[in-house]
This record gives C-alpha cells, structure tokens and sequence, in this order.
C-alpha cells in the first residue's frame, strides 16, 4: 500500500512540475507575442490625407478638383501649406479653380505657395507680397545681366546719373525681388531672353525713389547668389574715383620740393613751393 502511494505521489509531483513547465512556456510566448505587438505598434507613423495632383501641371494652367487625389502623409512629414480638405483647397466651391504658380509633378503635395488664391489668374498680381507694389524697370542686354535674370530672382539696383559737374553711379535699392520679366511670372523658364523690361516688388517709398531714379538716369541691375545674405550698402563712384583721378590729385599735393646749398663746409637741403 505504502508502495503504491509513494508511486502515486511521485506521478503527481511529475504531472505538476510538468504542468508548472507548460504554463511557464506558454506565459514566455504570450509575453513574446505582447512585445512583438508592442513594436509593430510603435513602427505605426500616425498619417493624414493630403491632397496632390494626379498628373503634370504648369505655371499658369487651372487647377480643378479632377486633378488631385488624396494620398495618406506622415503627419510629422507633411509640407508646409499643404491642403489636407477640400474647404480649404477651394474654400469657394470646385468651380471656382486656382491657378499654377510652379511646376508640379504627379503625386507632388499641392502648397499654398505654388498655387494661387482661388478665382485668381497666374499673373504679377498673385505673386506680390502684401503691403508690396509692382514697379517696371527698363532693361537691355547690359543693364538686364545679358538677359538671364528669372521671375524669383533678387536684384541690386544701381543708378548712374549726373550730380554737378561730372557723372556718378550710385546703388540705390538691394536684394529687390523680380516677379516678372517683360510680361511673364514664369519662374520655370529657363531659356534666356534679352528682356525689355523687369517688374520688381517694392514698398510705395521705393516705387518713388525708383520713378525719381528712373527719370533722371540710367538703371542698371546686378544680380544676387541665391544664397547671398550678404547686403550691399554705401556703393558710390564718380569718373574721378574711377579713373583715379583724385589719387593722382592727392599724391601731387603730398609732393615736395627742395633746394641744396652750401653753408660754410655743408651742403643742405631747403624746401621750397614746387613750382609745376
């Protein structure tokens, strides 16, 4: 009897631990299944709807509700200006269309900054910055930087006129933006064009500076480096700065003038006015 209760004892104790191993395996792979879940959950990036074109537009062309689709973005990586509903992509209803300001290609996120208000055209009026005025500038082949300047580009605007008795050329307006060339706002033109005229975008001040300048003299541009933050200021030259005129002046008055004579054993030097 004793025998067979020791055997009994035995085969429980094995079933248990057997019980205790199973249970141990089966909570490791639950925890492992949890900590999987875990991860995919964190590699979720949160998304939201924006807006892009289904197809190649360019500057000028209109823009309609048949040529976006709504696409999931990373919400941490959407653009800036980005539309992400159709009330604030046409706030005015789908038949009142925007405009395209830039090149954009298929699936590119349409921003406020590449197309223009709604109703609006693509024209000099969209691209101007509030409190700015449009001011046309009579260009050539020289005074135009030889006909590459591009809507977008920033300018130095200098002015050679004449003050009193000789000729000065003097920079009056820096880091001036151009929003169009002749009649085009195109900033994806590429090809150069000897342009006869240039529309800058400045304050009211500089429209009547820049009319005063224009009237009196000759307006000439330089362009600016792209990634130029450096301001030009106080340029100014005349003929005589140029030709070095008032170096040779200067020198000539710096000139001295002297005579030798002898005293007793010594000779010595006296100055005296130059004579030429």
């Amino acid at each position: 009897m004793r025998l067979v209760f020791g055997f009994v004892l035995l085969v429980g104790i094995g079933l248990a631990g057997a019980a205790v191993y199973m249970a141990k395996d089966y909570i490791g792979q639950q925890q492992a299944q949890l900590a999987r879940a875990e991860a995919a959950q964190s590699a979720i990036v949160p998304v939201k709807e924006v807006y892009v074109l289904n197809k190649r537009m360019r500057y000028g062309q209109r823009l309609s509700l048949d040529d976006v689709k709504k696409v999931r973005w990373p919400v941490e990586a959407i653009p800036e200006g980005a539309f992400t509903a159709e009330e604030e992509l046409f706030p005015k209803g789908p038949d009142i269309k925007r405009s395209i300001l830039r090149t954009m290609e298929p699936n590119e996120a349409v921003m406020a900054i590449k197309v223009t208000d709604p109703g609006q055209d693509a024209g000099v009026s969209s691209r101007l910055s509030p409190g700015k005025r449009a001011f046309a500038i009579r260009t050539d082949v020289t005074s135009g930087v030889s006909g590459f300047l591009r809507p977008g580009d920033r300018v130095d605007v200098y002015w050679t006129g004449r003050i009193g008795d000789g000729n000065v050329t003097k920079l009056i307006e820096v880091n001036v933006r151009l929003v169009a060339i002749d009649q085009s706002a195109d900033e994806d033109r590429n090809s150069p064009t000897v342009a006869r005229t240039v529309t800058v975008e400045v304050d009211p001040r500089q429209v009547a500076a820049l009319a005063q300048a224009q009237s009196t003299g000759r307006l000439s541009l330089s362009l600016v480096g792209a990634d130029d933050e450096i301001v030009s200021e106080g340029v100014e030259v005349d003929q005589r700065q140029l030709l070095g005129i008032q170096q040779k002046i200067a020198e000539k008055q710096e000139e001295k003038c002297f005579i030798r004579q002898r005293k007793n054993d010594e000779i010595v030097s006296i100055e005296i006015p130059c004579q030429n």
